[in-house]
């Protein structure tokens, strides 16, 4: 990002001497940050100097970014950062910046515990260990109730927040991430002053936080200018988790990984032409679990079977049609006989409960043979 404002900074003495017609507000659709730049000072005595022995250098490095985008637009993966709403306390310590709440960026993946090592050892270094504390609660903190003998840090995980407008128009997880100033985190509370209770008596309160300049910038971290909290009652988290749920189910559907299939795994590892490039032990591997999943998805669809309605009847049996033609498929790939299961083999509350399980993102402990059990999280 400093390179940008660099930039910018460039074209904008390039409009002054009338060789660039935009300035600085060309790269406004890169960051809208960079309207600062306007306000540059004007500089005298400056020769020009040419560098267009490096423009074949230039437009390399060009090609290789154009390049390296093309093959994470492909793999759709990318990690963007995580951010952290960081708040200090104590007057005796921070002086100004008691009080105040700041927007941190971090690397990749990087945890809550990370961050909160590392603000306190820098702060216990800077004021000693013993006089540092950090606030494990999310929730808002009363100054009243702190010791003024004592650096207090409150450290929280916040995601960027998007309005469904934003979202609709920012398709990619980039777009999503980039030019971004309000974040959002959310406190459960209940009436009774618990934290966590029943459903019936669980309510939340989202908080969303603003800051002064957008993300990415010059600066890793970036002040909150204002924070507006939003209370839900407990019917409407209900209504709230269960929207979340039937999004994120939507946009799984909707990726291509998932239009795609098994049967593109299959052709793609298990037919004559492509399985002689991949060890005869991981095909194998391969083949195993592809006899599991079709055992699964006749379990599942017995399942469905014994829960749906009349009305779902004709759509249960496009499934069962479906499911059968991918058995027939798989049967032909691999070049044995893969049988559909007409019937489950497990009881009809155990099978419930795993595909309930799946989708509400709770651990059932269900593992494919040679395969790491894992708990998913929708």
């Amino acid at each position: 990002m400093c390179y940008v404002h660099v930039a910018a900074l460039v074209a904008e003495y390039l409009k002054r001497k009338g060789m660039f017609r935009q300035g600085c507000s060309a790269f406004r659709v890169i960051t809208p940050n960079i309207d600062e730049e306007a306000a540059m000072m004007e500089d005298v005595g400056m020769q020009d100097v040419h560098f267009n022995e490096k423009l074949a250098h230039l437009y390399d490095t060009l090609h290789r970014a154009y390049t390296k985008v093309m093959e994470v637009m492909h793999s759709g993966k990318r990690l963007l950062g995580t951010f952290f709403r960081v708040a200090f306390f104590g007057q005796g310590f921070f002086e100004d910046e008691d009080g105040k709440e700041y927007i941190y960026k971090e690397p990749k993946f990087t945890p809550l515990s990370e961050i909160s090592q590392r603000l306190l050892k820098l702060y216990s270094d800077k004021f000693g260990q013993e006089n540092v504390k950090m606030i494990q609660d999310s929730g808002r903190v009363n100054p009243k109730d702190l010791e003024a003998k004592f650096a207090y840090i409150q450290v929280t995980h916040v995601t960027p927040y998007l309005e469904e407008k934003e979202l609709e128009e920012r398709k990619t997880d980039f777009e999503r991430s980039h030019n971004i100033r309000r974040f959002v985190f959310e406190t459960p509370f209940t009436e009774s002053g618990k934290r966590h209770g029943g459903v019936e008596e669980q309510c939340k309160r989202r908080t969303v936080l603003t800051t002064t300049h957008c993300f990415p910038y010059v600066k890793k971290r970036i002040a909150v200018m204002y924070q507006h909290h939003t209370d839900l009652s407990p019917i409407e988290v209900a209504i709230d988790e269960m929207s979340g749920k039937v999004a994120e189910l939507r946009a799984l559907c909707a990726t291509s990984e998932v239009n795609a299939g098994p049967l593109a795994y299959a052709r793609a590892f298990l037919d004559d032409a492509c399985a002689k490039k991949y060890p005869d032990n991981k095909v194998k591997q391969l083949k195993e679990v592809f006899r599991q999943f079709v055992e699964a998805c006749g379990q599942a669809l017995a399942v469905n079977e014994r829960l749906i309605k009349e009305d779902q009847q004709e759509y249960h049996d496009e499934m069962k049609a479906s499911y059968k033609d991918l058995a027939r498929e798989l049967s032909h790939i691999m070049h044995e006989q893969i049988s559909a299961v007409e019937g489950g083999t497990k009881s009809s509350l155990s099978d419930s409960l795993h595909i309930f399980n799946a989708i509400s993102g709770t651990p059932s402990g269900t593992t494919l043979h040679g395969m790491p059990s894992s708990a998913s999280s929708v």
